[in-house]
Parts: C-alpha cells; sequence; structure tokens
C-alpha cells in the first residue's frame, strides 16, 4: 500500500471508534478485539485478510502475533512511528496489543477494559515490541 494507502488505512481504523470490544471478534457488528480492529480496518480498505487463531487475551510468547503481519502485507519496520503503522506493545505481564498509529501519539485500539474501540494519547516503548507498516518506504514519518 502507498502513503495514501496508509492514510486510507488509518483512516479506516478510525472510524471504528466506538465498536464494542468482544475477544476474538472480527465483526465491526458484533465486536472486535485487537487484531479484529487492524483486520477490519485492512478489509475496509480491500485488503483480504487472513486471522491467526488459538490466541488468548494473555500470551508469553509473540509467535501468533508476527504469524498475522506477514499474510497481510504488514512489513517489519525500524523507523519512525508514521501514521497508519501497526504497533505490538506489552500492556501487562503476558499480555501483547496491537495499536494503529493517527499520528502525533495517538493511537486506534480495541481497549479491553473500555470495552470499545479508542483513540487515545498513548505513550509506547522504544523501540516497541514489534512495528509494522503497510508501505515500507520510510518517508514521510512523524516523531512521538
Amino acid at each position: 500500500m502507498s502513503l495514501a494507502g496508509a492514510e486510507t488505512f488509518a483512516q479506516a481504523a478510525e472510524a471504528l471508534v466506538g465498536v464494542r470490544f468482544r475477544l476474538h471478534g472480527r465483526d465491526p457488528a458484533t465486536g472486535l478485539d485487537c487484531i479484529g480492529l487492524v483486520g477490519a480496518a485492512l478489509a475496509r480498505c480491500g485488503a483480504p485478510v487472513r486471522y491467526p487463531q488459538g490466541y488468548r487475551l494473555r500470551n508469553h510468547g509473540i509467535r501468533r502475533w508476527l504469524e498475522f503481519a506477514e499474510p497481510n502485507a504488514l512489513y517489519r519496520c525500524a523507523e519512525l512511528v508514521r501514521r497508519g503503522d501497526v504497533i505490538l506493545t506489552r500492556p501487562g505481564p503476558a499480555q501483547h496489543h496491537l495499536l494503529v498509529a493517527l499520528g502525533a501519539g495517538r493511537f486506534v485500539h480495541a481497549h479491553a477494559g473500555l470495552r470499545r474501540v479508542v483513540a487515545q494519547p498513548l505513550d509506547i516503548p522504544q523501540p516497541p515490541p514489534a512495528h509494522w507498516r503497510l508501505d515500507p518506504d520510510p518517508e514521510h514519518v512523524w516523531q512521538r
């Protein structure tokens, strides 16, 4: 996807704010988890989505998260975070969580505690456990 595609992806993710949270949720009509949010935003951009299976709310490893990225054309990235990037964070012990970057330290994510998809400012560790981009071109980045 081009930079315009990354913008479309970010807009698609942001449009899902308010959708209810549901573990393993894949349909905005019934609820999304963080993987479902990324998948639903990709699908709204016309991309076919392949979801991982068998993960729980708490996971010691990130293998399943990594398996989700490549089949969905998300490229590993070590650049500065830009709008439309997908970030893997660790909000707690044995917890991993996907965020979609909106810019200026704001992210969209499926918040289990608030039971909704939300957009909010977050501090993420640098570097995050994993960082993906739809377009591996590092041009037009923004800093936190």
